[in-house]
C-alpha cells in the first residue's frame, strides 16, 4: 500500500522527468531508530528510468530527482537512495 509521501514523491517524479520506468519503495522500516526517522520522516529507494538524463553524469541526473521534490526534505522525506538510469531512443 503507497502512503501519501510515496503518492506526491511518484507524481511528482513522473511530472518532472517523464520516466518509461518507477519505481518508489518506502524502505522507513529498515531505519527505525535513527535519527534521520524521528518525526515521521521517510526513508525511499527510488529507481528511474528516463530519457531526460541522457547525455549526464550519474551526479547531474540525481540532481533532477533531487529537484522534483527539494521540499520534501528533509521532512517529510529523510532519504533517498537512487538508482537512475539514461535511455535510449
Amino acid at each position: 500500500m503507497m502512503n501519501d509521501v510515496q503518492a506526491e514523491l511518484e507524481a511528482r517524479l513522473i511530472a518532472a522527468l517523464s520516466p518509461t520506468e518507477l519505481s518508489v519503495m518506502d524502505e522507513s522500516h529498515l531505519h527505525a531508530g535513527h535519527v534521520g526517522a524521528r518525526g515521521g520522516a521517510r526513508h525511499f529507494a527510488v529507481r528511474i528510468v528516463s530519457l531526460k538524463f541522457n547525455g549526464l553524469t550519474r551526479m547531474a541526473q540525481h540532481r533532477l530527482v533531487y529537484a522534483a521534490m527539494a521540499d520534501l526534505m528533509p521532512h517529510p522525506i529523510h532519504a533517498l537512495r537512487i538508482e537512475s538510469i539514461a535511455t535510449l531512443v
